[in-house]
């Protein structure tokens, strides 16, 4: 399943610059659109691999996963 989010990007004299909107602290930059694209997506998959990571870790053991969808 692949998840969708929503990128606000704009052009900012030499640089894009943008934010995922749904995860907060998720944003970049790129000197063209395509690169600021590929530098969210980076900075994306990092930042919800970390929030796993800390979510698991503050969990410690015997949990389970559940998925929820809205």
């Amino acid at each position: 399943m692949k998840n969708k989010f929503t990128a606000v990007i704009k052009k900012d004299s030499d640089w894009w610059i943008g934010w995922v909107e749904e995860i907060p602290g998720v944003n970049s930059q790129g000197k063209t659109k395509v690169e600021l694209l590929k530098n969210l997506r980076s900075a994306l998959s990092e930042a919800l691999e970390f929030n796993r990571e800390d979510a698991r870790n503050a969990a410690q053991n015997d949990y389970e996963e559940a998925a929820i969808l809205v």
